[in-house]
């Protein structure tokens, strides 16, 4: 089965540069991005001769000249400004450096010709800013998840939805949705899943469809959990929480959205795949000292599952059946379970303190039951390190 239609040529890119990684199972990234061995290798052997270039149907541009002037040298920033008028100079620079164009600038000298021909606004643009950041130590550890604020199309709206990973800052989805529903998360994500495999973790806000201002479990949760995937909330009324979310959402409206329509759902899809390959592969990123994201990125080895098997819990743990009007019973009482688990089974492991228990789902803990008080208070997920905002 050939490259989906949707970006052709993006697809063939990300394909090979996740193959080219050492120790890439190639005969998994084939099947999860639906192509068979033969055509695979073909792209392979193109790409590893020619680079990205080699994927366009033989036709490559010349990149340079040798012996060009400083008025040639200046034309080259100005041509890669106007291509992406959002990038400063250390990104102009290192993509002329990565594209092996003679006497690069330096970046203050880029950022000067920028701002000497106007392209440029403020006194402090252009110049490097100081952040303090965390970042998890590989790929997969940490997806971080949302919708930026929708936009109105030609026909009806588009809610972008983003997925990013926290590790390499690699943009694992923008996909154009009609709407925030749970069916259209769970669809878009499962594809995504495919391709990369599952994370360990996935961060996501307190709003509809990720969760309830209550701390209550959603359904998108509990597909997420029985996939094997932990679920984390941001602190509520904490956006910085999400930064490196709030920070990218920022460069795609800044970079593909400002001062553009479009007539519908697929136009502006098609918008956000051919950035989307900029971003992960050319686009140098200032947290990565300058690197593109993909240089960092790595598929998962956790394939999604098929099919998956109910909860097994241990022996000790006291399980039981969510029943009609979503409540179990418990040592006398009718305890409150969220909704979304009606008729699952759910788990009360006792804790080190008498009277005191976890009401879990599989391995996440949904509440703290307190027999003494005789209290239910929801346990609220957060990251293990705040995700502040950084330069990209």
């Amino acid at each position: 089965m050939p490259f989906e239609e949707r970006s052709i040529m993006s697809q063939r890119e990300e394909f090979c540069r996740l193959a080219v990684v050492e120790g890439a199972n190639k005969r998994e990234l084939c099947r999860r991005f639906g192509i068979g061995p033969a055509t695979a290798y073909k792209w392979l052997r193109r790409f590893q001769a020619d680079g990205p270039a080699g994927l366009a149907e033989r036709s490559r541009r010349p990149r340079t000249s040798p012996g060009r002037s400083t008025a040639e040298a200046e034309a080259l920033v100005l041509a890669v400004r106007a291509e992406h008028p959002a990038w400063g100079g250390r990104k102009i620079r290192r993509v002329l450096e990565n594209e092996g164009a003679p006497a690069v600038p330096a970046a203050s000298t880029v950022t000067a010709i920028l701002r000497r021909h106007g392209r440029l606004d403020g006194p402090g643009a252009g110049e490097r800013r100081a952040f303090v950041r965390f970042e998890h130590e590989r790929p997969n550890d940490l997806w971080q998840m949302d919708f930026k604020g929708h936009f109105a199309l030609g026909e009806g709206r588009c809610h972008p939805l983003t997925v990013l990973d926290d590790h390499s800052r690699y943009a694992l989805a923008i996909e154009a949705c009609g709407d925030e529903k749970d069916g259209t998360v769970r669809g878009r994500l499962a594809a995504v899943f495919r391709r990369y495999g599952l994370p360990r973790r996935i961060l996501a806000d307190n709003g509809s469809p990720w969760g309830s201002s209550g701390g209550e479990i959603t359904a998108l949760a509990v597909w997420l959990i029985d996939l094997g995937v932990g679920v984390s909330h941001g602190r509520p009324y904490h956006p910085q929480t999400q930064g490196k979310e709030e920070r990218f959402h920022r460069s795609l409206k800044a970079e593909v959205l400002d001062g553009r329509c479009f007539a519908d759902l697929g136009r502006a899809q098609a918008a956000f795949d051919g950035w989307r390959g900029v971003y992960n592969t050319k686009r140098p990123h200032e947290a990565l000292d300058l690197a593109a994201p993909a240089s960092r990125y790595r598929v998962s080895p956790r394939a999604m599952p098929e099919a998956v098997a109910p909860p097994a819990y241990e022996a000790e743990a006291h399980v039981r059946t969510v029943c009609q009007g979503n409540t179990i019973s418990f040592e006398g009482r009718r305890i409150k379970a969220p909704k979304a688990l009606a008729g699952k089974r759910v788990a009360l492991r006792a804790t080190d303190t008498d009277g005191l228990f976890d009401l879990c789902y599989r391995s996440h803990a949904l509440a703290k039951l307190d027999l003494r008080q005789n209290t239910v208070k929801p346990v609220h997920h957060v990251p293990e390190h705040p995700s502040t905002l950084s330069p990209v």
